[in-house]
């Protein structure tokens, strides 16, 4: 406890000595209220005082170190957060990352309690790679497979600990002394920041990704995952097959060993939309460096230090906002955004619809040249900022990922098309959403919910009662429309019967599907077909009925 309190002792001087540096007084001096210690400043002929507020925060990330600079870098597409001059520096930040000496042998042997030479038959002594968390190294086992070795630096986990716990008491500061803190809800952002950089810095968590992806496409042919040595893996060392592949912006490279970068950009796109539409688990860094092409034309993703997850009831929403982006229905759009958003203060609901529309507009009138998918990524998130709709974290993944996964492709194919990729995807959904199955379930669903609703009626009764009894129960009202208000209860209530009515089909039907008794038409039940084709009649009802309102 001791020593955690001084390494933070240490970074604090270290942060305070840096901010001085660049000129941030007024902070320090807010930082320093009621401590007694004089504040550690910088030497007055190096303290920087060019250059705008904007650029000084970022030469003050760059000079903190790996953790500040992935910060900065995290924070570099808020936009829904941040100004647009600051969001223009953070994006120029890059790691400036030093290689270190590490003894690779000795590191395994410690690690794993062996010989290297009773494993391996060589280990290279210089990294492939260095990275600001790990450095990467080409081995090859004792039975002649290569292998790479990804090697976590001595003492990063600390160094980031306590990073972060400084992070956490900037925020504090910020929150305390400003209201920007509060507005931009900067604990939370901070909180999820803190999550993923430690998924990011565990090759145990990396290494899971992986497998995760792996049991995903297991069954696909045009991607490959390479093999994961557990042997030879924990959370300070990842142990995996070294693939000999081509970078998958090299177009002469591709030419030349017969792979036609057209169906490359293509299949890589398609992979990438599986990651989210399939599964809701998708890699949310993949740029150029990330993505090979093996000498048969697979595909292949690597670094999966960072994923993005989407849960089961936002992926079926965004399956839905994608159906309705395909329909051009700007209303839906909107519908599905708000119920996707984790909070939203909407000033005015009738330009939010209007300025989705004009996306829409955009996509559907630009030849394939002219559409940008950045800009429309750019237009999406000035529409989120305006409306104040704070997204969930994924969803600012999702907008990185498909900007570089389209930059890539558009590298080697130009005349890639993202919207056209999207359109097996929507028939696929809407198969799904109207197959028997789905909509059995969704019956089910739709009354066990009305069900519990029910169930609460009484409860709520019982408190305006006691309200009522306690002489506490007050009614304010405010009559508007009155006619109108009259029209859409009376009509709500008979959608509602009409749900209810169709529900208890959906349920009849299912168990006379079941049920081997009755007259047949083929293998199917005579009464199941008509229920059914009774069910579907009620469900076009029920949407003419709330389209036409």
């Amino acid at each position: 406890m001791f020593d955690k309190q001084q390494r933070k002792l240490k970074r604090s001087a270290r942060l305070i000595s840096v901010l001085s540096k660049y000129g941030f007084k007024d902070m320090l001096a807010r930082m320093n209220a009621g401590n007694k210690q004089e504040p550690v400043s910088a030497d007055p002929d190096e303290v920087v005082s060019k250059g705008t507020v904007y650029e000084r925060i970022r030469l003050v990330l760059e000079e903190l170190g790996p953790t500040f600079v992935k910060l900065g870098q995290t924070f570099s597409n808020r936009e829904d957060l941040l100004p647009p001059e600051l969001i223009q520096e953070l994006q120029k930040l890059q790691d400036k990352v030093d290689m270190i000496d590490m003894d690779v042998e000795e590191i395994l042997e410690n690690e794993f309690n062996i010989s290297v030479k009773d494993h391996f038959l060589e280990v290279e002594k210089e990294p492939l790679a260095t990275a600001s968390i790990a450095q990467v190294y080409k081995a090859v086992l004792l039975n002649g497979s290569p292998v790479i070795l990804k090697l976590k630096k001595a003492d990063v986990q600390t160094l980031i600990e306590d990073d972060l716990l400084l992070i956490k008491d900037l925020e504090k500061l910020v929150s305390a002394y400003s209201e920007i803190g509060e507005k931009l809800n900067l604990k939370q952002a901070i909180s999820t920041f803190e999550k993923s950089l430690l998924e990011e810095v565990s090759l145990i968590n990396e290494k899971e990704n992986i497998l995760h992806f792996a049991r995903n496409f297991k069954n696909n042919k045009e991607t490959y995952v390479p093999k994961i040595y557990e042997e030879f893996s924990n959370n300070n060392i990842l142990c995996m097959e070294f693939i000999d592949g081509i970078k998958v912006t090299d177009k002469a490279a591709l030419l030349a060993h017969d792979i036609d970068p057209v169906k490359v950009s293509e299949v890589g796109l398609r992979l990438f939309v599986s990651q989210i539409l399939d599964y809701g688990f998708f890699h949310a860094d993949p740029h150029a460096g990330n993505i090979l092409v093996k000498k048969n034309g697979k595909i292949v993703f690597i670094d999966f230090g960072a994923v993005g997850k989407i849960q089961p009831n936002d992926k079926e929403i965004l399956e839905n906002m994608i159906v309705s982006f395909v329909a051009k229905n700007p209303h839906k759009i909107v519908r599905y955004l708000k119920k996707m958003a984790v909070s939203y203060e909407i000033p005015d609901e009738r330009r939010f619809e209007n300025d989705v529309e004009d996306i829409l507009n955009f996509v559907h009138s630009s030849s394939l040249q002219d559409i940008n998918v950045q800009v429309i990524i750019n237009k999406m998130k000035d529409i989120l900022k305006d409306n104040r709709l704070y997204m969930p974290d994924y969803f600012y993944l999702l907008f990185k990922g498909i900007s570089l996964i389209e930059g890539v492709g558009r590298t080697i194919n130009p005349d890639l098309d993202i919207v056209k990729s999207l359109h097996p995807y929507t028939r696929k959904i809407v198969t799904k959403k109207i197959s028997p199955k789905n909509l059995l379930k969704t019956g089910m669903d739709r009354m066990l919910n009305f069900t519990d609703n029910v169930d609460e009626i009484p409860k709520e009764l019982r408190s305006v009662l006691q309200k009522l009894d306690d002489n506490k129960f007050t009614v304010s009202s405010e009559i508007k429309n009155i006619e109108k208000t009259n029209q859409l209860i009376k009509s709500s209530i008979i959608n509602l019967i009409l749900a209810m009515i169709l529900g208890a089909n959906i349920i009849a039907t299912a168990i006379v599907f079941t049920s081997e008794s009755g007259p047949k038409v083929g293998e199917m039940s005579l009464v199941a077909v008509l229920g059914f084709a009774f069910s579907v009649i009620l469900v076009l009802v029920i949407l003419l009925r709330v389209t036409r309102k």
